[in-house]
């Protein structure tokens, strides 16, 4: 029996070590780790669902403050809006206006542009608006007049300087042969303003000799009319 026994012992060993080589003894080769394979596997498919970058435009950005130029019937249609604002003393909407393009020497069928009303009419805070936008200081009315002539005809006596200043000739002529010195005398009182116009136009180099359609001076007009203050300071130019 003791045989018997001996092999079974035998037998008993020999399934205990298949059992261990078959659970990875220390001879065994290792495989690759599941986590690795995983994280190579995911990291793929991001990539490959990840959106594609866009290229750079070849487009330079446009310039800052640049605006899209309008067609002619919306120019034309801002154009006058602008006019109408002008007209209507509208400060703030004549500043969007012109923000928004509008074209401060354009005209309505009155010949009159923002530029041209303002000056007229003494509106100074309009004036300065289209000035700063590039006004035409040479540009004329339906009289064939600057705007310094009317606003000297006026009395607007802030707004001749203004005109002054900006460049505005002082000894043009009118289709009715009078400049703005003329005017200043012609078709008002004489009063205090009409004086300080006159002032500001000789200063500003204006030319009292030249003559109206029926051949007067400056002076002779004021000494007809009775402007005893304005005559004595155009002798004493002289």
């Amino acid at each position: 029996m003791r045989w018997f026994r001996a092999l079974l012992l035998v037998l008993c060993l020999s399934m205990s070590l298949t059992a261990c080589h078959g659970m990875g003894g220390p001879g065994e080769p290792r495989t690759a780790s599941p986590s690795a394979s995983v994280l190579t596997s995911t990291n793929a498919e991001r990539s490959a669902s990840a959106p594609a970058s866009p290229a750079p435009s070849s487009k330079p950005p446009a310039p800052a403050g640049t605006r899209p130029a309008l067609s002619t019937d919306a120019q034309a249609q801002l154009d006058q809006e602008l006019i109408a604002a002008a007209k209507a003393n509208n400060v703030p909407l004549v500043r969007e206006l012109i923000a928004r393009g509008g074209n401060v020497n354009a005209k309505d069928a009155l010949q009159d542009s923002a530029f041209l009303y303002a000056g007229a009419e003494g509106l100074n805070e309009v004036l300065r608006l289209t000035l700063a936008a590039g006004a035409d200081v040479a540009s004329t009315n339906r009289y064939g007049g600057t705007a310094l002539i009317p606003a000297s005809e006026h009395g607007h006596v802030e707004t001749v300087q203004i005109l002054i200043d900006a460049g505005v000739p002082v000894n043009h002529v009118n289709n009715l042969g009078w400049t703005a010195m003329q005017e200043a005398i012609l078709l008002n009182n004489g009063g205090p303003r009409q004086q300080e116009v006159v002032r500001l136009l000789l200063a500003a180099g204006a030319d009292p000799d030249i003559r109206d359609p029926e051949g007067r001076t400056a002076l002779q007009n004021a000494e007809r009319l009775g402007f005893a203050e304005i005559a004595a300071m155009l002798r004493g130019r002289g």
